[in-house]
């Protein structure tokens, strides 16, 4: 199924802007949120296609997050995409543990992460 939707989770609203604006521009329906608790209603509120989420947030991680969404029988077919400054193998290794699909290390190349989506689609 092509990857139409997508929630993107970061607390920077410059990375916020800067993601929603390269995936709408790709045709993306583009959601946002800044934080896990943010994240969660905005799951209530609309199934994404797909989550772009960082993973140094206040509050629950990325890591966190991801591991009760693709815990939650509801959201569990929704691919994770990290998307992270943490730029260690042992991050990478741990948020794959989580359940996260893929591992992007910030700042982010387009041509990279629409190729990680393409790939999920």
């Amino acid at each position: 199924m092509p990857i139409r939707s997508v929630l993107i989770v970061d607390d920077s609203k410059t990375e916020l802007m800067s993601l929603s604006e390269m995936l709408k521009g790709e045709g993306f329906s583009v959601t946002t949120a800044e934080n896990a608790e943010d994240a969660l209603a905005q799951l209530e509120r609309h199934k994404p296609d797909l989550i772009l989420m960082d993973v140094v947030m206040p509050g629950k991680n990325g890591f966190q997050l991801t591991r009760a969404i693709t815990r939650d029988p509801r959201f569990a077919d929704v691919p994770v995409i990290l998307c992270t400054s943490k730029n260690q193998e042992t991050d990478r290794v741990w948020g794959m543990r989580q359940g996260a699909r893929d591992y992007i290390v910030k700042p982010v190349d387009s041509a990279d992460l629409l190729g990680k989506i393409k790939q999920l689609g």
